[in-house]
C-alpha cells in the first residue's frame, strides 16, 4: 500500500512518505489536505515512513502471530447512510467455524461503532461490547468445525476512523469511502482483524440515486428505489482475502471502461477529471499483461478497478479495487515530474503480492511491500528501458541507505513494533526490493522467476511467511539459499566495501583488495556474496565473478595491460556502501564510458579533484552531452558544489536542458550563488518553463538571490495552481527566506 507514506517516485523525483503530519488549524480543509500531500512529496523527496528519531527500536514490544479459536469464513456487510448527519447503520452477517470443541462465545474486533443487536436465526443473542471488542455469547456450545452464522447490527455517528464522509469542495464531490489497512477494518465492521485469517465477503450498500458504489469482487446487482431516490449495490468477493483489503467507495463517479482481453478494468473518477484520467491509467492493461507473464500466474480475480478518493495520498491495494488519492490525476504538464505509472504498477502488483498471498503476520510485511516495490522496478525497466530501470533501482537503494544512516537498521523480518505502521519503512519497501534483485542475481533469472511462480501457485489465497518463500525456492529450483536469507533478511544492515587495487606491469597481475567495514557490533554480518568485477583494458573488457566472504579479501587477476577502469559490482546488483578511491584518469574514463550508474557515480567522485581543470572540463562535457538525464544531473550537482562565478552562464544554459530534473538541479545551483543579478533570469524562467517543479525551484532561488523589490512577484506566484501546491509552497518558502534575510540585515 501507499498512503501518505507511499507515493511512488517517478524516474526524476523521489517522493517519500510522511504519515504523521500535524494539524494546522489556520488552514482551510483544502489547504490542510494540500499541505499534507505537498509535504509528503517535497520534504521527503518513493515511498518512507518518517517517525520521530528513535534510539533503540529493540525497546518496542515483541509481537507474534495472533492466535484465534475460530476460522472466519464469510462476512456479509450491509450499510445505509445519512450523509447530512454523518451517520451510518451497518450489519455484518458472520459465518465461522470453531477451531475447538465446546465453543460458546466469540470475540470480535470492534471499535468506535455502537452495537445494537446480535441475532442467530432471528433469536437475540447476549453480547458485551468493550472499547476494543465485541463478545457474543451463543445459546449452545458448538463443536470443532461446526458452522455458525449470526448477524451483528450497529451504527456510528461522526466516524473518525474506518468509514469516512467526505464533504464536497472545489476539488472533489461529496463521497463516502473506507480504509482498513493494516488494522482498521475493526473501525467500520466487527470481524477478526488480522491477516492470518482470510474470508470471502459481500457488501450491500444503499446510497443516493446519483451515486455509484464500488467494492471488492463482482457486482451482483443494482436495485433502484425511485420513491426514496436511492440505489442499492450488491458486490460479492468469492475468493478469500484479508479484512484489511475490504473496501467501499461511493460517490457520483464516472466509470471509464477498459479491459485486458475479457477481464474488465475500470477507472472510477470525478466528472471533471475525465479528460485527464487516461494519462494516469492508460498503461494498466499493459502492466497487467506484463505481470501475468512475469509472475507466471494469471491475474487471479474477477475484475480490476481503480477509484480516486479525496483527502488521501498515494494508493491502497484493496482486493480487485485499488483506492488512489485523487491527486493521481494531473494535466499533461505535470506528467514529466509527477507521473503516476509507478504508483499504479505498485498497487496492481499487490493483487498478487499481498492480496492473493498475504503475510501471515506484519513482521513479514516485506512479502507484500518489497515484492510490490520490486515490481515497480520490473515494469519501469520493461516500459522505459534498462537505464531508467537502473536509476529506479538506485533510488530505492538510496532511500534505504538514508534511513539506515539517519534513523536505524533492523532485520527485514522484524517483530518489534508498537503498531504495524512502525515497520512500514524504507526497510519493508525499498530495501526488500533490492534484496529481491540480489536474490535474482544469485539464483539466475529463470530459477528466480520459476520460484516466484511456484510460490504463488502453492500458496494462492493463503497466508504465508518468509520460510514458505524459502521452501518454495528449494522446491522449485533445488537451491538452498538459507545462507542468503540469514544475512540479508534475518539480520540488520548492509556491507560497506572499501576497495582498492594495484596493477604491476612487470608481473601483469592486478591485485584487488576488498575490506568490509560495516560495524559488526550491531549484529551486522560479514557478507558472503557473489560480486561481478569488470576490468577494461585498451584491448578488451574482462568480467569475473568473485565471492568475498571475509573482513579482508584479496583477489588476483592476470591482466596484460594497465586497466582503463576497474568496476566493482558490475551490473549494480548489491545493496552496499562503496569506498573506492580512484585516480583522475580512471574517473574521467568512467564518466564517459561506464553504464549510467557508473557515470553518475564518477561525476560525484570527480568533485574530489575540484582543483583540477581536467576534472572540471570532464564534468562540463558530461553535463552538456551525456545521453542520460541522470548522469547530466549528477554532473550539474557536482559542478554546483564548486560555486565558481565563471560557471553561472553554464548553469543558465543548463536551465534549457530537455529534462526537467536537470533544469531543476541547475536552478537550485543558481540559487545557491545568492547573486541579485540572477533574479531577472529566474523570473523569466519561472514564466517560461513547462515543469511545475522547475518553476517551483526558480521561486526558491529568487528567495535566495532577490530582495524586497521581488516580493510582489512572489506574492503573485502564490496564486499559481500546481500539483501538490508545489509552486505556492515554493513561493511561501521564498517569502520566508526574504523575511529572514531582511531580519539579518537589520541586526
Amino acid at each position: 500500500m501507499f498512503i501518505l507514506n507511499r507515493l511512488i517516485c517517478n524516474e526524476h523525483n523521489e517522493i517519500q512518505p510522511n504519515r504523521f503530519i500535524g494539524k494546522d488549524r489556520s488552514l482551510s480543509k483544502q489547504e490542510k489536505t494540500s499541505k499534507k500531500l505537498y509535504l509528503a512529496v517535497i520534504l521527503f523527496s518513493f515511498f518512507f515512513v518518517l517517525h520521530a528519531q528513535e534510539t533503540n527500536i529493540y525497546e518496542r514490544p515483541e509481537r507474534f502471530e495472533r492466535s484465534h479459536d475460530y476460522d472466519a469464513l464469510h462476512y456479509k456487510l450491509k450499510f445505509r447512510f445519512d450523509e447530512k448527519n454523518k451517520t451510518y447503520w451497518g450489519e455484518n452477517t458472520i459465518t465461522l467455524q470453531p477451531l475447538k470443541d465446546n465453543f460458546d462465545r466469540c470475540i470480535l474486533d470492534a471499535e468506535d461503532f455502537t452495537v445494537t443487536s446480535v441475532t442467530n436465526s432471528k433469536k437475540d443473542l447476549r453480547f458485551k461490547q468493550t472499547d476494543k471488542s465485541l463478545i457474543v455469547y451463543f445459546s449452545k456450545k458448538y463443536d470443532y468445525k461446526e458452522k455458525i452464522t449470526f448477524t451483528v447490527k450497529y451504527f456510528e455517528k461522526n466516524p473518525k476512523k474506518g468509514l469516512k464522509f467526505v464533504e464536497a469542495s472545489e476539488n472533489n464531490p461529496a463521497q463516502i469511502n473506507t480504509y482498513a489497512w493494516p488494522e482498521g477494518a475493526r473501525h467500520w465492521f466487527p470481524c477478526f482483524d488480522f491477516p492470518n485469517d482470510k474470508v470471502t465477503t459481500e457488501l450491500v450498500a444503499t446510497v443516493k440515486s446519483n451515486y455509484k458504489v464500488l467494492s471488492n469482487g463482482k457486482l451482483i446487482k443494482v436495485t433502484e428505489d425511485k420513491k426514496n431516490k436511492t440505489k442499492t449495490f450488491h458486490w460479492s468477493q468469492d475468493l478469500p482475502h484479508p479484512t484489511c483489503l475490504v473496501m467501499m467507495a461511493a460517490g457520483p463517479y464516472v466509470v471509464i471502461k477498459d479491459s485486458l482481453g475479457t477481464l474488465p478494468i475500470n477507472y472510477w473518477v470525478y466528472l471533471k477529471d475525465v479528460p485527464h484520467a487516461m494519462r494516469s491509467f492508460k498503461k494498466t492493461p499493459k502492466m497487467m499483461d506484463f505481470f501475468n507473464k512475469t509472475f507466471g500466474f494469471p491475474y487471479p480475480w474477477a475484475k480490476y478497478d481503480q477509484v480516486c478518493i479525496a483527502d488521501f495520498g498515494g494508493g491502497m491495494e484493496h482486493t480487485t479495487a485499488t483506492t488512489l488519492g485523487d491527486g493521481v490525476i494531473h494535466d499533461e504538464r505535470a506528467e514529466q515530474d509527477f507521473s503516476s505509472h509507478g504508483l499504479v504498477a505498485h498497487e496492481l502488483a499487490h493483487q498478487w503480492w499481498g492480496d492473493m498471498i498475504t503475510e501471515r503476520t506484519w513482521s513479514h510485511v516485506w512479502l507484500s511491500e518489497s515484492f510490490a516495490t520490486y515490481s515497480e522496478y520490473l515494469f519501469t525497466r520493461f516500459d522505459q528501458g534498462e537505464e531508467q530501470g537502473a536509476v529506479n533501482l538506485l533510488k530505492k537503494k538510496q532511500r534505504y541507505l538514508r534511513e539506515a544512516k539517519t534513523k536505524y537498521i533492523r532485520p527485514l523480518v522484524f517483530n518489534r513494533y508498537n503498531n504495524p505502521w512502525n515497520i512500514m519503512d524504507a526497510h519493508s519497501y525499498p530495501k526488500g526490493a533490492v534484496i529481491l534483485h540480489m536474490l535474482r542475481f544469485v539464483m539466475g533469472d529463470k530459477p528466480f522467476f520459476r520460484a516466484l511462480k511456484h510460490f504463488l501457485a502453492k500458496h494462492a489465497f493463503q497466508a504465508v511467511d518468509t520460510h514458505d518463500f524459502m521452501t518454495a525456492i528449494k522446491e522449485a529450483t533445488g537451491q538452498n539459499l538459507d545462507w542468503f536469507f540469514k544475512q540479508w533478511v534475518f539480520r540488520p544492515g548492509h556491507p560497506v566495501f572499501d576497495v582498492n587495487y594495484n596493477w604491476s606491469e612487470n608481473t601483469g597481475k592486478l591485485i584487488l583488495k576488498i575490506n568490509q567495514k560495516q560495524d559488526t557490533s550491531k549484529n551486522i554480518p560479514i557478507y558472503r556474496t557473489p560480486v561481478v568485477i569488470g576490468i577494461v583494458t585498451p584491448e578488451k573488457k574482462i568480467t569475473k565473478k568473485i565471492r568475498p566472504s571475509k573482513i579482508n579479501d584479496e583477489f588476483e587477476f592476470q591482466i596484460k595491460q594497465k586497466p582503463l577502469m576497474v568496476r566493482f559490482d558490475e551490473g549494480n546488483y548489491l545493496l552496499k556502501e562503496l569506498i573506492f578511491d580512484k585516480e583522475l584518469p580512471e574517473l574521467i574514463y568512467q564518466l564517459k564510458n561506464d553504464d549510467v550508474i557508473g557515470r553518475a557515480w564518477a561525476a560525484s567522485e570527480l568533485y574530489k579533484y575540484k582543483e583540477n581543470p581536467g576534472a572540471i572540463s570532464a564534468l562540463i562535457e558530461s553535463a552538456r552531452g551525456d545521453s542520460s538525464w541522470f548522469a547530466r544531473k549528477s554532473a550539474v550537482e557536482s559542478l554546483g558544489k564548486l560555486k565558481q562565478t565563471s560557471h553561472i552562464e553554464f548553469f543558465k544554459n543548463k536551465c534549457s536542458d530537455g529534462n526537467s530534473a536537470v533544469r531543476t538541479a541547475s536552478l537550485k545551483v543558481l540559487g545557491e550563488y545568492k547573486k541579485p543579478g540572477i533574479v531577472s533570469f529566474l523570473k523569466k524562467h519561472f514564466k517560461s518553463d513547462n515543469s511545475y517543479l522547475a518553476r517551483a525551484e526558480a521561486l526558491e532561488a529568487i528567495g535566495k538571490c532577490g530582495n524586497k523589490a521581488d516580493i510582489p512577484f512572489l506574492k503573485k506566484a502564490l496564486k499559481t495552481k500546481s500539483p501538490w501546491n508545489c509552486i505556492k509552497r515554493a513561493a511561501q518558502s521564498a517569502l520566508k527566506e526574504m523575511k529572514q534575510k531582511s531580519a539579518r540585515q537589520r541586526l
